[in-house]
């Protein structure tokens, strides 16, 4: 299994109430903000790919695999 790199630094404004809400709600769940914000961009991945992450994948190959899936739009459905 491949092990993620976790170098690429990831910078959000936001209002200073939220950051707050935010960070003691991950408290409340003994997470840190980062785990939480990579757990949401993993997700959010997943379901726009349709399918798993996986960290040793390339990036052309984690969007071709995607492509690849996509049902094909100028076939006509089968009745």
């Amino acid at each position: 299994m491949t092990i993620e790199q976790r170098t690429a630094r990831f910078t959000v404004l936001m209002d200073p109430r939220k950051k707050a809400v935010f960070e003691r709600l991950c408290a409340r769940e003994d997470l840190t903000p980062s785990q939480v914000v990579r757990r949401l961009i993993r997700d959010y991945i997943e379901q726009r790919l349709g399918h798993a992450w996986v960290p040793g994948d390339t990036v052309d190959e984690t969007l071709n695999k995607a492509q690849a899936e996509e049902p094909r739009k100028d076939r006509k459905a089968k009745v």
